[in-house]
């Protein structure tokens, strides 16, 4: 197992470095950052060059990302254009989202894997189409929609909730748009979970507790949900990172300052630190997720051993 971490921690380092690459290409093409610092009218050659000196962006382009790159492993991703360290968003912003998504990863698991292993147990019956038509409705709707439909109603209208999340976005005003953002992946892991435990349900493991009068419950929890979940997992744990990252929407319609609040922010401001500091560090929990995955299936699944 040892070896195994060792391995692919070092695999994760050339597809961090690919990946912010391929970012920071990105975000430097998108246009002039020095126009968007001068607002509406044009910057003078010599404002514009006093500014392209003081940012860096006087140099190449693969020039200042080794200067990035130097910089990041210092802990220094840089100074967002209105003079405040990325750092400092970073540590306003991240604890928000990571909460947001928390509450998102929970309605996922709860109420996903719950559905799924009710209607992997009962397909064909009609429990089970309906929940089919719910979660294909559910998908097919985008989720601003799902998001400004939930605020008119249970903020404008009832008045359950307020319709934009305060500056503190403690967890009870973020169980709303928690369930709008996970609102897709939800829908997704119940038909993933579905699917799993019809296709286990027939494995001969399962015939097997069965016939030895093990009690319902326990085939159904040791057996046949433990190895149906390698699937879920997976998508849960891609998931994770996508959640953090796909957060703009959300964000936007109840007004929550986090990752995807600063990203939009960053990128309609042409603020290439911001952007890339942020996408950064999305990448990073984007790879560790992933291989706190490819250790949980040795937990769930006994047969797999890593060398």
């Amino acid at each position: 197992m040892g070896r195994y971490v060792v391995r692919r921690l070092l695999q994760m380092i050339p597809v961090f470095i690919g990946a912010t690459l391929l970012i920071f290409l990105m975000v430097n093409v998108m246009g002039d950052p020095i126009a968007g610092l001068c607002g509406e009218r044009q910057c003078d050659p010599a404002t514009a060059a006093q500014l392209k000196k003081e940012f860096g962006l006087d140099k190449p382009v693969w020039q200042q990302y080794l200067t990035y790159m130097g910089n990041v492993f210092t802990g220094d991703f840089g100074t967002a254009f209105n003079g405040q360290k990325v750092t400092e968003l970073m540590s306003t912003a991240f604890p928000v989202t990571i909460r947001l998504t928390i509450v998102a990863i929970l309605f996922e698991i709860v109420i996903g894997i719950t559905l799924g292993v009710v209607t992997g147990l009962r397909r064909g019956r009609p429990v089970d189409t309906s929940v089919l038509l719910l979660t294909l409705v559910v998908i097919s709707v985008p989720t601003f929609v799902t998001g400004l439909l939930l605020q008119l109603l249970l903020g404008v209208e009832w008045g359950w909730i307020k319709p934009s999340v305060s500056t503190d976005a403690t967890f009870s005003e973020l169980i709303v748009p928690g369930l709008v953002l996970a609102s897709v992946s939800l829908a997704y892991v119940t038909r993933l979970t579905r699917t799993s435990i019809a296709e286990n349900r027939r494995a001969d493991y399962v015939r097997t507790a069965i016939a030895k009068g093990l009690p319902r419950q326990r085939v159904i929890i040791r057996h046949l949900l433990r190895n149906s979940l390698i699937p879920v997992v997976t998508f849960i744990g891609t998931d994770i990172g996508a959640l953090m990252g796909g957060a703009i929407v959300t964000e936007r319609i109840f007004n929550i300052h986090g990752v995807g609040y600063q990203l939009y922010q960053g990128i309609l401001r042409q603020n290439t630190q911001t952007v890339v500091g942020f996408v950064t560090v999305l990448v990073l929990v984007f790879l560790v997720a992933n291989l706190l995955v490819d250790l949980l299936y040795a937990v769930l699944d006994p047969r797999i051993r890593y060398a």
